[in-house]
């Protein structure tokens, strides 16, 4: 799919476009990216993903907007074409290398177990349910608040730190280690 010409846009086409899609596409862009690159593990495939989504959404706009939350029909269509995308290359999600290898990046100093820890840590969230999966990488992964989550799903505050809550008790039962309750943002 990356060989393929990629659509953009442009400067060119923003007059063309509704103002509350270009409002959504700025607010959304680079969250999808950054979401798209974790799950990619490509620029280049992230961002020929994200800008099929947006080409997508711009042509149903209208009936985007008809939806009851727009946040999270967009994010289920770039969650479908990242699927798309992995599919036709017969790959799994990328999770685990990509954000496994930005931590090292960011924590030289890190210990071998500290690394092979990280690494269960990020193969477990692969097996949360979508929604608990989304949360986990938008705000631990990705480090987004959890206001800024909530407005990327198109969800509440209150149901982000649920699902917060449930993927931490989850991924606690799947590595076998204590889950103790505290505060989120």
């Amino acid at each position: 799919m990356a060989d393929q010409p990629r659509p953009v846009l442009g400067e060119d086409l923003s007059a063309a476009l509704p103002a509350d899609f270009l409002a959504f596409f700025s607010v959304h862009h680079q969250a999808y990216l950054r979401y798209a690159h974790i799950q990619l593990g490509s620029t280049a495939d992230a961002e020929w993903v994200v800008e099929e989504v947006f080409g997508q959404l711009a042509l149903i706009w209208g009936e985007v907007l008809r939806r009851p939350s727009v946040p999270a029909f967009a994010l289920a269509t770039l969650r479908e074409e990242i699927a798309k995308l992995l599919a036709a290359r017969g790959r799994d999600v990328a999770l685990v290398e990509t954000a496994a290898f930005a931590a090292v990046r960011e924590a030289t100093r890190a210990r071998l177990g500290v690394l092979e820890s990280a690494l269960g840590l990020y193969a477990a969230i692969t097996r949360l349910p979508d929604r608990q999966y989304d949360v986990v990488v938008m705000h631990f992964v990705l480090g987004y608040p959890v206001r800024r989550v909530a407005g990327i799903m198109g969800l509440s505050p209150a149901t982000v730190r649920s699902h917060v809550r449930g993927a931490r008790r989850r991924l606690a039962r799947d590595l076998r280690i204590d889950w103790a309750t505290e505060e989120e943002d």
